[in-house]
C-alpha cells in the first residue's frame, strides 16, 4: 500500500472525533471528579490525592502492556482500530460508574468504590482507548507534514468537545443531578471513539488489499531497549506529562476558585469557555507555521504564552478581567502543545525505526498515554493535596484566608512554574531536523513489524 498517501479530510475529522471522545473523560477527571469526590461524595480529599497518585503505578503496567499488545496485533483492517471499537462501550461503561458512588455506603467503601472504578476508566480502559489512539495516526500515514495536519484538526475537535462539555457539565449535574449526568457524557465518548474505529484506514504496515502483516516482528524483548534509547520517546513522555498537569492543575483548581476565591460558581461556566475557545482558533494557523517553521517553534512560542497567562492569573486575585486575559493567553498557549505532541509522537516512531531498525508504534504511543495519565492524575492530586494541608472544609459557609491564598497559588503561580518546565523540554524536541533524512531512508521501504 501507499504509505505516504494523504489522508482524506473526512478521515482527519473522524480520527479528530476519537481525541474529542477521550477528551470527555479527560475533561470530567481533570475538571470534576475531585469535586465531586469532595463535596458529593464526601470522601476526604487527601484519601484522594493518594488514590490519584497510586493508581499511576498501576498505569505504567498497563501502559506498556498495551503497546505491546498493539504492535502485535495483526487484522484485517489493521493494529489500531479494533482496539478502539473494543474502548468504545467500555468507555461508556466506565464514566457512568465512576460517577456512581452509592452514597448510603461508609467512607471506607466509598474510597475502595472509588478506587476500583477509577483504575477501571482510567488505569485499563484509557489505556486501551490511548495508544490504540496515538498508534493510529502513525499508521494512517509517513507523510509527516500531513500528520501535523491531521494531528492540528483533531486537536481542533479534542478542543471544542472539551469546551462544549467543560461548559454543559454543570448545568447538567445542577439539573439533572450527576447519575444522569454519567450517562449523557459515556454515550457521548463512546459514539465519538468509535468513529476513527470504524472509519479511519491504516496504511503503514498493511499489504496490499488491506490485509494486515501476519509476521510476529520483533519481541518485546527486542522493542522495549529499542523504544528505551530513543531519547524522543522520553521527550513525548514529559511534555504530555507537563501539558496535561498543568492543564489539570489549573481546570481542578478552577472550581475552587470560581467558589471561594470568587464567590460566583456559575464564573466556572465563563472560564471553561475563555478557556478553550482561544486555544481552538489558534490551532487554525499551526499547519502553516509548523511548515514555514517547525512544529517546535510554534510550541514554544506557546509555552512563553501560558507563562504570561498564568503570572496574570496569580495576579488577579477578584480581578475578573486580569483573570480573563491571563485565561485567554494560557489557552492560546497550551493549544499547540496538545496539537503538536500527537504529531511528535508520530515521528519518534519513524525516529525508532531509522535509529535502531524496530518500528514500534504501540509502545512509543504509550508515551502519551503514560503521560497524559500521570500529567491528570498529579495535577488533580496536588489541587486536593494543597486543599487538605490548609484545611479546606466542604461543608463550611466561609474558608479560612489561608485556604484562599492556597487556591490563588496552585491556580496561578504553580501553572507558570509548570509551564516553564513544559518550555524546557519542547525545546529538546528536536525531531524535525532528522525527518526529510528519515523518509528518504525508510520512506519507500516496507517497515520491520
Amino acid at each position: 500500500m501507499n504509505e505516504n498517501k494523504k489522508i482524506p479530510m473526512w478521515q482527519k475529522i473522524c480520527y479528530g472525533c476519537g481525541a474529542g471522545g477521550g477528551n470527555v473523560m479527560s475533561t470530567l477527571l481533570a475538571s470534576f471528579l475531585l469535586s465531586y469526590y469532595t463535596d458529593t461524595a464526601l470522601i476526604a480529599s487527601a484519601a484522594i490525592g493518594t488514590m490519584f497518585v497510586i493508581c499511576r503505578l498501576f498505569d505504567g503496567v498497563t501502559d506498556f502492556a498495551m503497546g505491546g499488545i498493539v504492535d502485535k496485533t495483526n487484522t484485517k483492517i489493521g493494529k489500531a482500530r479494533p482496539w478502539l471499537i473494543i474502548a468504545a462501550p467500555l468507555m461508556c461503561i466506565g464514566i457512568i460508574l465512576i460517577l456512581s458512588v452509592p452514597q448510603g455506603w461508609s467512607s471506607a467503601m466509598k474510597l475502595v468504590y472509588a478506587y476500583v472504578t477509577y483504575i477501571f476508566l482510567n488505569c485499563i480502559v484509557y489505556t486501551i482507548f490511548g495508544i490504540a489512539h496515538a498508534a493510529l495516526l502513525a499508521r494512517m500515514t509517513r507523510d509527516f507534514k500531513d500528520r501535523t495536519t491531521t494531528s492540528t484538526v483533531s486537536s481542533i475537535l479534542n478542543n471544542a468537545v472539551g469546551l462544549v462539555v467543560g461548559t454543559m457539565i454543570t448545568a447538567l449535574q445542577l439539573n439533572f443531578g450527576w447519575t444522569v449526568t454519567g450517562i449523557i457524557l459515556g454515550v457521548i465518548a463512546g459514539v465519538l471513539i468509535l468513529i476513527p474505529g470504524l472509519l479511519c484506514e491504516e496504511n503503514v504496515g498493511m499489504s496490499e488489499g488491506g490485509q494486515g502483516k501476519k509476521d510476529n516482528g520483533p519481541s518485546m524483548k527486542e522493542q522495549l531497549p529499542a523504544v528505551l534509547k530513543n531519547k524522543y520517546f522520553w521527550l513525548s513522555l514529559l511534555i504530555g506529562v507537563f501539558t496535561l498537569l498543568v492543564n489539570a492543575n489549573a481546570i481542578a483548581a478552577q472550581i475552587y476558585y470560581c467558589n471561594v476565591v470568587l464567590g460566583d460558581p456559575m464564573y466556572m461556566t465563563t472560564l471553561m469557555s475563555v478557556g478553550q475557545l482561544p486555544g481552538i482558533i489558534i490551532l487554525f494557523f499551526m499547519p502553516y507555521f509548523s511548515n514555514k517553521f517547525s512544529k517546535r517553534a510554534f510550541m514554544a512560542c506557546g509555552g512563553v504564552l501560558m507563562i504570561i497567562g498564568f503570572v496574570l492569573i496569580g495576579l488577579a486575585g477578584t480581578n475578573k478581567m486580569l483573570l480573563l486575559a491571563g485565561t485567554v493567553l494560557r489557552s492560546i498557549g497550551i493549544g499547540p502543545m496538545f496539537a503538536g505532541i500527537y504529531a511528535f509522537v508520530a515521528d519518534a516512531a519513524d525516529y525508532g525505526e531509522w535509529k535502531y531498525g524496530i518500528r514500534s508504534e504501540g509502545l512509543i504511543s504509550s508515551s502519551q498515554s503514560i503521560g497524559s495519565k500521570i500529567g491528570i492524575g498529579f495535577g488533580s492530586a496536588v489541587t486536593a493535596w494543597i486543599l487538605a494541608a490548609v484545611g479546606y472544609d466542604a461543608t463550611a459557609a466561609t474558608q479560612a484566608s489561608s485556604v484562599v491564598t492556597a487556591i490563588r497559588f496552585d491556580y496561578g503561580w504553580l501553572g507558570a512554574i509548570i509551564s516553564v518546565f513544559l518550555l524546557i523540554c519542547v525545546l529538546q524536541m528536536d525531531v524535525e531536523k532528522y525527518l526529510p533524512e528519515i523518509r528518504k531512508a525508510v520512506g519507500e521501504k516496507k517497515p520491520q513489524m
